[in-house]
């Protein structure tokens, strides 16, 4: 109801106003008259006939005044402001054109011996003061056209969570409006919303220890066998993923408590890790059960909590108590997975995310990948609910959520490699399902973990050497990103903001960093996690 209450509020019609000084049936002075320019006054056809040549919307204007709109009726409302302004500024363009056709008659040569100097200083006059009116009369209709687009994009921001709360049949959390708003002026209400404010500059800083709180994923299963060892950096710390003898895994430091030797250049040994220095022993759990050629003692190096779940390996970085559960990533019903790519990424994984949860940038940067030959459209949306870190994109028919603390998913839906149809991907009858989990492993490095699923074509899972070709088309991806996001960071570092100007296709991207933000200012209640 408020959105509705909004909606009318915002759409006081601009045809209720004080109408323009000039008139089209009235013409300019000394009866010069506007449809002089189409009728037969003009012997030759003017190539403006067709520009100017539209039909005056005011007959046809909605009988609102004094009415409580619904936001259907608002936006039809809203639609017919900006139909008259742009006929009222064709008005006035053409009694712009038509005072300069009269300029350069009195200019003439031949009309010039039919008029005395003063007659000619006369009409120079009354000439100069009716343009400078006109272009007073244009200035205040693109004034005017400005404020009804701006009520209309506001309007359309509303329809669009409404929209997308049906979609999901789910219940959106909409931001209250007072029923004052509709006595409030449209810069009383952008007040209410103000552009968010980022700053996102300088140095790479440690990462929180709140940060740290989460189930992270942090390696495939099937990366990590029986006999082997997947050294991994997770927030500035070295850590070893081995299998004990119960085939589980664990997660110890990357270092051995005699002489600080990396474990992971040595073996796995009947489920215990083998330092390649003297021989010492640890289990999953970080206890020494071996020390060759000396007397056990009792060391124990730091181990993590360990889990697995769904063909991956996580483990809880952080000093509060884990979490009972931990998230489902698997992709949605009717999927087959066909890669799992892990790779090292040279890029602080904030930044990387903030590459992740934008589309926009696809018919600019990836034009040599999927997004070859893609048109760039002359408007793109982030459609999200109020309280939300997820939703899609318009006019792209790709769903996408970011779910804290580092993964993003997305669905697209495709026709063939490269093409995109239809408005939404329940449109579209096959679908890749992406997951990307960015790992933070120092400052300036991000563990990447990929996950592509289908919904189509399940004989390419036994096609030889498949996992080469994908794992070569994502890294040609990676790297058209690559080369922007670490010049970003080469500027970020020397004090340059990353998020200086925010836009509305920013809109998933803004609010991760707004979770980030209060999560780590320690706050009770997470924005966007309803």
């Amino acid at each position: 109801m408020t959105a509705i209450a909004t909606a009318s509020a915002l759409s006081l019609p601009i045809y209720l106003r004080r109408s323009s000084t000039f008139n089209n049936t009235k013409g300019v002075k000394g009866g010069f008259r506007v449809f002089a320019v189409l009728g037969e006054e003009v012997e030759k056809k003017s190539v403006w006939g067709t520009l100017f040549d539209v039909e005056d919307p005011r007959t046809k204007a909605p009988q609102s005044k004094g009415k409580f709109l619904d936001v259907n009726q608002a936006l039809e409302v809203a639609r017919y402001d900006i139909q008259y302004l742009d006929w009222r500024a064709r008005q006035d363009l053409l009694t712009i054109m038509l005072l300069h056709e009269k300029v350069v008659e009195v200019l003439n040569p031949l009309a010039r011996d039919y008029k005395s100097i003063g007659t000619m200083k006369k009409d120079l006059a009354e000439l100069q003061e009716e343009l400078t009116q006109a272009h007073r009369q244009v200035h205040i209709s693109e004034a005017r056209v400005s404020t009804a687009l701006d009520k209309l994009a506001y309007m359309e921001e509303l329809v669009n969570d409404r929209l997308l709360q049906d979609r999901n049949t789910t219940e959106a959390d909409l931001t209250s409006l007072s029923p004052s708003t509709s006595v409030q002026s449209l810069d009383t209400v952008k007040r209410r919303l103000p552009r968010k404010s980022l700053n996102i500059s300088g140095p790479v800083r440690s990462y929180h220890p709140r940060l740290k709180n989460f189930w992270y994923p942090i390696a495939f299963s099937t990366d990590v066998k029986d006999d082997t060892m997947v050294p991994v950096e997770c927030f500035e710390q070295p850590w070893v993923i081995f299998r004990g003898k119960d085939g589980k895994p664990g997660c110890v430091q990357n270092t051995c408590a005699h002489r600080a030797c990396p474990l992971h250049l040595g073996s796995v040994n009947d489920g215990r890790i083998q330092c390649p220095y003297h021989g010492w022993e640890y289990t999953t759990d970080g206890k020494c059960e071996k020390m060759p050629s000396t007397r056990l003692l009792n060391v124990k190096i730091k181990s993590l909590p360990c889990f697995e779940q769904e063909g991956m390996i996580w483990i809880w970085p952080g000093n509060d108590t884990p979490t009972a559960s931990i998230p489902s990533l698997q992709p949605p019903p009717g999927f087959q997975v066909h890669a799992e790519i892990v790779m090292e990424l040279p890029v602080e994984h904030g930044l990387l995310l903030d590459n992740l949860l934008d589309l926009a940038h696809a018919p600019f940067t990836h034009t040599s990948t999927f997004a070859k030959g893609w048109t760039v459209p002359s408007l793109v949306k982030f459609l999200t609910p109020a309280s939300g870190l997820q939703g899609y994109w318009d006019p792209y028919p790709i769903d996408m959520e970011f779910r804290p603390p580092c993964m993003v998913l997305s669905t697209i839906g495709i026709s063939k490699p490269g093409k995109l149809e239809g408005q939404n991907t329940k449109q579209c009858e096959t679908h890749l399902h992406q997951l990307h989990v960015c790992l933070p492993s120092s400052r300036g490095k991000t563990r990447l973990l990929y996950r592509m699923s289908l919904d189509f074509a399940p004989v390419l899972k036994h096609i030889p050497f498949m996992h080469y070709l994908w794992r070569h088309f994502a890294e040609q991806v990676l790297n058209e990103d690559l080369r922007l996001v670490l010049g970003q960071q080469e500027r970020m570092n020397n004090g340059a903001n990353v998020w200086n100007w925010p836009v509305s296709y920013d809109k998933l991207g803004v609010r991760y960093r707004l979770w980030r933000d209060a999560l780590e200012r320690g706050s009770k209640q997470l924005p966007f996690c309803k």
